[in-house]
């Protein structure tokens, strides 16, 4: 078997400019759309929306690799970091934290060059214990050859599947000097394709003994920032690839095992990021439909504890409120949290479920439920 890496022209990537030039020109049309309606919103409405696409961002990043992170821990720390209210949220634990601060430096400091410095802080930063699991590996430094071959696999333990061998070690400082110049240089493509093939390229000489996909999806969301020449974040592509995760890793094997000409891959990523943006359309109507709703409940004072709680209903918070729930929420007593339940029901901000007694639960009002 020769894997792309090892073909004479390699890494002289081209691709059909004809056959990708309809979805490069959807998906640039699209990302002109959402980014104009974002330029309409006011400044909370915008953070909102950026901090729920980060959030799911670096949530969806991890599950790829079949790491679960609580969403409410990501939300925090991406506040925090940002400045913004947590409201109330868990502080977040240290896996969630290395791969907050990668999205963040990622994206806050798109303009800034990727150096190998640079991404061996990334790779630092998700593997703080210099461990993956139980195995100790080399951290911030390139895989070393005395960690044996790099296959590319996925799934399960005992189920593992082998996409490809990456490089071997001994060729990595000079691929990753040709990838990093390349990815530094102003160059006559498109930036969106240019996020497409340094995808792939980075992926391809799997450079780190673990952590490569994670990383290279900053390093696409990097890119996709530059094309955007936007700090903030309003789509999310690693959303869209963990939903597409068969097909994704599909089309990188498919890649892996074909020629330099990669427009199978790049019209693959187009349709992916495509559909990223159509989705993006869902999650900015559901952070204005909060907006509107909060415009709603502002319209008379209430307490920072029934603020807290307002606030984690909005987030997707499971099941109903119970006054027990809300109490530990708020982090008051029982009769308190019952206090303020009882003033959100007469402003119509809650609606009593059906039922009564220790099952009486409330859920959170629509705007045009709230009386005024």
């Amino acid at each position: 078997m020769t894997y792309i890496h090892e073909r004479p022209d390699w890494p002289a990537f081209s691709w059909d400019d004809t056959a990708l030039a309809r979805s490069l020109a959807q998906v640039r049309h699209r990302q002109g759309r959402l980014l104009g309606r974002t330029e309409a919103l006011g400044f909370e409405v915008r953070t909102e929306a950026s901090l729920a696409t980060l959030t799911n961002d670096v949530v969806k990043t991890s599950a790829i690799e079949g790491e679960i992170l609580n969403p409410d821990e990501v939300r925090s720390s991406i506040a925090r970091r940002l400045g913004i209210d947590a409201g109330g949220l868990p502080p977040a634990g240290r896996n969630v934290q290395g791969i907050v601060e990668i999205m963040l430096d990622a994206t806050q400091k798109y303009g800034e060059p990727l150096t190998a410095e640079r991404l061996f802080g990334w790779h630092a930063a998700l593997f703080p214990t210099g461990r993956s699991g139980m195995h100790r590996i080399t951290v911030g430094a390139w895989r070393t050859k005395e960690a044996g071959p790099m296959q590319v696999v996925s799934g399960a333990h005992g189920r593992e599947r082998v996409h490809f061998e990456a490089p071997a070690a001994e060729r990595l400082d000079a691929e990753m000097s040709a990838f990093l110049t390349w990815f530094n240089t102003a160059a006559a493509i498109d930036p969106v394709l240019k996020a497409g093939v340094a995808h792939l390229w980075f992926v391809t000489i799997h450079p780190f003994e673990d952590g490569n996909g994670r990383i290279a999806r900053a390093i696409a969301d990097l890119a996709l920032a530059r094309a955007d020449d936007c700090r903030e974040r309003f789509y999310s592509m690693s959303t869209q690839i963990e939903a597409e995760r068969n097909a994704y890793y599909k089309e990188l094997e498919e890649q892996q095992r074909a020629d330099t000409d990669i427009t199978g891959w790049l019209s693959w990523f187009l349709g992916c990021l495509d559909r990223a943006l159509v989705a993006a359309d869902g999650t900015l109507s559901a952070v204005l439909a909060k907006a509107r709703l909060w415009a709603e409940i502002n319209r008379a004072p209430i307490n920072d504890r029934q603020r807290t709680v307002i606030n984690r209903l909005m987030d997707g918070f499971e099941g109903h409120l119970t006054t027990s729930k809300y109490a530990k929420l708020a982090k008051c007593s029982n009769d308190t949290a019952l206090r303020d339940i009882q003033e959100l029901v007469g402003r119509s901000i809650l609606i009593r479920n059906p039922g009564a007694g220790r099952s009486t639960s409330y859920r959170l009002a629509r705007p045009d439920e709230i009386a005024k």
